[in-house]
């Protein structure tokens, strides 16, 4: 994976957004442009990006076509990911669905139902590919995000679907089979690459398995339903009953729902089970076997929801450092929830005041990649942290404000001391016990620096016309 992420904007905008085809080369220009400014501003109330009327107008203009969309505009960014994910390795393809909030613009036109069918908004499911460059002495995987292999953004009607039989469900389109859709259509990964999809519970039926199994890629799925087996009276969670404790393990747990980060003992345990098959419109379909690892926590502290995992996987699960692997890799997929915290907080796709659904897809094709790009700030110095940064692609007089400001370090930037000294013009104290900064805090440093760098440009641009 490279590291276009700390490209200065125009130079990431080209990369990722020049070879858009819309029909008309200066659509593309002006999709670069917008990209440019996004990066440098990440926002979706755009006149903060486009203080100038005349640009505005211009952004808005392009926003207001109908004949592309999400697909088309992030094509060659999902093309690159993939040729990158083909590169020998192991890559993790976690998917889960958001949502984008936007009950608070009663404006907005063909918008769904979303939460409890009070708010109006859209739903969103990504398919981020995650590489895996190395494991860390507590077992855990270090990696950095390669990119989207793709999005689906859709408004919920739902109406009258319950009243349908179940025959009439099954047959016509559902929110469903978005779960490995992505996946499924990538097709084997070449020799030397191994391809594990992962997806919480939502993500436990038949399909999204069998899409994986046909296709020769692995899965990590946390098992929700309580499964009829092949062979056996026993279900499951009964056969899991019945497994051996194979030993203990750690997994750290960030913070959420009021709870503090936090360190959880697990008991491991794991059986081989046969699934049966689903009956279907077309048939009953065919049995599946599957592993299934259960990482239960020992003890919690007093008033936390205790961990307990029950995972099904096609990995194999010979022996504790196996079992250990499978939950640390499952343990990642917090990645995609912070990917989205980014798309909302960071690069504020939720705060667009657009009045009509597509244009919102529109910017949201380019606000995604963005997200992308503000997340790996931070992986890459937490997982390539001496990593040297080249003035060619950071940009010269970016790295000479930095250095003036907090000395150039004795060997040279790397992407530890490079991200850490833009998240002191953000704010970050640099402390010995603050750890390594948020990708918030790395952002707003990564905004005032690039705001520096346009005024130096503007200096030495009148200092030319003057002599």
């Amino acid at each position: 994976m490279n590291s276009s992420s700390l490209m200065l904007p125009a130079q990431w905008a080209q990369t990722e957004f020049g070879s858009v085809a819309l029909g008309d080369r200066r659509c593309t220009n002006r999709l670069v442009k917008m990209a440019t400014a996004l990066a440098q501003t990440p926002t979706g109330t755009l006149p903060q990006a486009f203080p100038e009327w005349k640009e505005l107008k211009a952004v808005y203009r392009l926003l207001d076509h109908v004949e592309f969309g999400l697909d088309e505009i992030q094509q060659p960014h999902r093309q690159r990911t993939l040729e990158r994910c083909q590169q020998p390795g192991e890559y993790l393809l976690i998917e889960d669905t958001t949502l984008l909030d936007y009950s608070h613009h009663p404006r907005t036109e063909q918008l769904g139902s979303i939460g409890d069918g009070r708010g109006r908004g859209l739903h969103l499911h990504s398919t981020l590919a995650v590489r895996v460059e190395g494991w860390n002495g507590e077992a855990e995987p270090e990696g950095v995000a390669v990119g989207l292999l793709g999005q689906i953004c859709w408004a919920r009607t739902g109406k009258g679907l319950r009243k349908q039989h179940w025959r009439q469900r099954m047959l016509r389109p559902r929110e469903s089979e978005r779960w490995a859709k992505v996946t499924a259509s990538l097709g084997r990964p070449p020799a030397g690459c191994r391809w594990i999809y992962i997806a919480d519970r939502e993500s436990d039926f038949y399909e999204p398995i069998q899409r994986c199994e046909s296709n020769e890629q692995d899965f990590i799925i946390r098992g929700y339903h309580d499964h009829k087996l092949v062979g056996t009276e026993d279900d499951l969670f009964g056969a899991l009953d019945q497994a051996v404790v194979q030993g203990v393990s750690r997994v750290k747990l960030r913070g959420r729902n009021g709870e503090a980060a936090r360190e959880a003992t697990v008991s491991l345990r794991h059986c081989r089970v046969k699934l049966k098959g689903p009956s279907r419109p077309w048939g009953v379909q065919e049995a599946v076997e599957v592993n299934v690892v259960e990482a239960r926590e020992l003890a919690p502290p007093p008033g936390a929801e205790p961990l307990h995992w029950i995972l099904l996987t096609s990995l194999p699960c010979q022996g504790l450092e196996q079992l250990k692997r499978i939950v640390a890799r499952y343990a990642l997929r917090w990645w995609i929830e912070q990917y989205h915290k980014a798309l909302k907080s960071g690069a504020g796709i939720e705060e667009s005041q657009l009045e009509r659904e597509f244009r919102i897809e529109n910017l949201l094709a380019v606000l995604a990649v963005v997200a992308v790009r503000l997340v790996n700030t931070q992986w890459l110095a937490r997982n390539r942290p001496d990593e040297p940064v080249e003035a060619e692609s950071f940009g010269a007089t970016a790295l000479k404000i930095l250095g003036v400001k907090f000395e150039t370090p004795k060997g040279g930037w790397t992407n530890r001391s490079v991200l850490i000294a833009v998240a002191r013009m953000g704010g970050f104290l640099a402390r010995k016990h603050d750890g390594m900064p948020g990708w918030q805090t790395i952002w707003r440093g990564w905004s005032r620096l690039l705001c520096m760098c346009e005024g130096v440009e503007i200096l030495n641009q009148r200092a030319k016309r003057c002599g």
